[in-house]
């Protein structure tokens, strides 16, 4: 039985290390200069828009899979022993679902991207200061939102959720991941949003959001982390709309 629950461990975490390495190539193609992933590259057209489309869905796996991944991890543990190659595909098709709810915000985001560009009111650096201040200042009032606070807390108990809504099978799986995926895209979705106004290429902009959802999503003091940046978002957006 110790053996097939390694299993099961095992197969939750190559479906995470295989996100983890398409984040990995998000990142080196956006070092290395790849065309697809230049947002100034962005036109109304279809080519310009399957750009933003995959540059915003590539986005999206980088910084959301060190929030997924113990979920991904609940999720092979809980899977029946003996589970065999099931195991694989149950925590396949959860975090399939879950990406898939991601696609879907990326396709959205994608046409709000072209839309403001071709408006003149985001660019491959930013938008206007005026409405960079916008964005910034909804996305930090949103962080105290009830219904984003409904949505947090729900992120931050995997285990529980799961054993409440558990069903066998793959079909099962991908339905929890898409259910898992529709609270994660509430609680973050204007927060990603403001890659537009600070650039939606800015790493340490990236990075910064990545590990405060991620501590946000896990660590005990996490929601104070999520009020602290919301705060700063505010502040942030008020010096910028600030007359000079």
């Amino acid at each position: 039985m110790d053996r097939q629950l390694s299993r099961n461990n095992a197969a939750a975490a190559a479906i995470v290390a295989g996100a983890a390495l398409v984040a990995a190539g998000f990142g080196w193609a956006l070092a290395s200069g790849a065309p697809l992933l230049h947002p100034h590259e962005t036109s109304p057209t279809a080519s310009g828009f399957l750009s933003a489309v995959v540059m915003w869905q590539a986005m999206m796996i980088a910084m959301m899979t060190p929030t997924v991944a113990p979920w991904v991890t609940a999720f092979g543990r809980l899977m029946p022993v003996p589970a065999g190659s099931r195991a694989a595909a149950g925590s396949m098709a959860f975090a399939f679902g879950y990406f898939s709810v991601w696609l879907a915000y990326s396709v959205a985001a994608a046409a709000l991207q072209i839309a403001l560009s071709v408006a003149g009111l985001a660019g491959a650096h930013g938008a206007p200061p005026r409405v960079a201040a916008l964005v910034l200042v909804a996305a930090g009032l949103f962080q105290f939102a009830p219904v984003r606070q409904a949505c947090l807390t729900h992120c931050r108990n995997p285990i529980s959720y799961l054993l409440t809504r558990w069903r066998t099978g793959p079909p099962s799986a991908f339905r929890l991941g898409l259910a898992h995926g529709a609270y994660c895209v509430g609680c973050c979705w204007l927060l990603m949003l403001t890659g537009l106004a600070v650039g939606v290429m800015n790493l340490a902009w990236m990075a910064l959001v990545t590990v405060a959802v991620a501590v946000e999503q896990a660590a005990p003091g996490g929601v104070w982390v999520g009020r602290a940046l919301g705060a700063g978002l505010i502040v942030w957006g008020a010096v910028l709309a600030w007359p000079a």
